[in-house]
């Protein structure tokens, strides 16, 4: 099973940035603890993260024939991105969104997102932990999909 995690705009920042919102931890830090899961689930996953919507969008597209799932944090772009909305609506494997922070405590503008009505599910909140409980539903989505075959 392969899974794709795409990290969106300024969380190549993160352990610099708004560490009250965000915490410490740095992105590379997620990333290894994102595949430490993965590797106790034997499940690889391949990262990926830009600031360019095009290229979020190009990533997703892409994804539809090299992954068997996405794991999201589409940053910024949950609540701008038309754009990023339909590449997963266009792509025929599952995609599940996460946020480090809680998105319904913090600004209105934060509270919409395009990304969660086309997602399979949403996890946000949790920090670190948002990430490695998104990668879990995943895997379980993918291995229910996968026993009905």
């Amino acid at each position: 099973m392969k899974i794709l995690v795409i990290h969106g705009p300024n969380l190549n920042l993160l352990g610099k940035r708004e560490k009250s919102i965000y915490g410490t931890l740095t992105l590379s830090q997620i990333n290894k603890e994102i595949e430490k899961v993965a590797l106790s689930q034997k499940v690889k996953v391949d990262f990926y993260q830009s600031n360019h919507e095009g290229e979020i969008v190009t990533k997703i597209q892409e994804a539809d024939d090299l992954y068997h799932g996405i794991l999201i944090n589409p940053a910024a772009f949950t609540h701008t991105s038309v754009a990023v909305r339909d590449a997963i609506a266009s792509i025929q494997i599952p995609v599940v969104e996460v946020h480090l922070s809680n998105i319904h405590a913090r600004e209105s503008f934060r509270k919409e997102s395009y990304v969660s009505p086309v997602a399979a599910g949403v996890i946000f909140g949790f920090g670190k932990e948002s990430y490695l409980l998104g990668l879990r539903g995943l895997i379980s989505i993918l291995s229910s999909r996968k026993g009905k075959k």
